[in-house]
């Protein structure tokens, strides 16, 4: 019970920096779609950093289905905790939602209507999502106690070089499908991207164990 209200917790909190800062980096940027971004960017990499170091002693601090299931194929966590794991994290990120749109008193309950779709963006999310993946299992392998620091500056980062603007994260973008605002999405787009980060996971789980091998 306290990994899984660690990973709910964690989530719901990574979902109200993430939608938090998006509808605050808008309504402050005066239509500047940029410098929008650059607060969503740096909010999200900044919970990050504070989630992973406090709760990851906890639960591992996954906040991630794909993260947890990247876990579960190096068997490092077991079917019956990567289950639990990634439905408390599917409703925390929606809890998270609307607890941002409480707080900038907006309507609960929204379905996104921005459009993020084509080859492009999806490409995107298998880099975002290998590349996630890649920092903290380099940072395991070499120093651990680097990885919230990875992470959160590799999020902030990818939110620029990524043309999806890096979800890498299935909780994340199936809480944004409920979120009509700077950082929703289209929920008929949330497949595709879904099956994308399940494809960054796929690769990742080739190449990471023979770039990062154990002595």
């Amino acid at each position: 019970m306290q990994k899984l209200l660690a990973e709910g917790l964690g989530t719901a909190f990574l979902l109200v920096g993430v939608v938090g800062s998006g509808i605050m980096g808008a309504a402050l940027s005066d239509g500047n779609t940029a410098i929008a971004l650059l607060a969503n960017a740096i909010a999200t990499g900044c919970i990050l950093y504070a989630l992973i170091t406090t709760l990851g002693p906890v639960s591992g601090a996954h906040f991630n289905p794909a993260v947890t299931l990247a876990f579960l194929i190096r068997r490092e966590i077991t079917t019956r905790d990567a289950i639990p794991y990634m439905i408390v994290q599917i409703i925390g990120a929606v809890l998270g939602v609307w607890a941002a749109h409480i707080m900038f008193e907006l309507p609960i309950l929204q379905i996104s209507t921005t459009d993020r779709t084509g080859v492009s963006q999806w490409f995107s999310e298998i880099i975002a999502t290998f590349g996630l993946l890649f920092v903290i299992f380099g940072g395991l392998h070499h120093r651990g106690e680097a990885v919230p620091t990875l992470v959160a500056i590799y999020i902030t980062g990818a939110y620029w070089f990524t043309s999806s603007t890096s979800f890498a994260n299935p909780a994340v973008t199936i809480a944004r499908g409920f979120s009509d605002t700077f950082a929703g999405i289209n929920p008929t787009h949330i497949p595709s991207f879904i099956a994308m980060q399940i494809v960054g996971v796929g690769i990742a789980a080739i190449i990471l164990p023979i770039l990062f091998k154990e002595d």
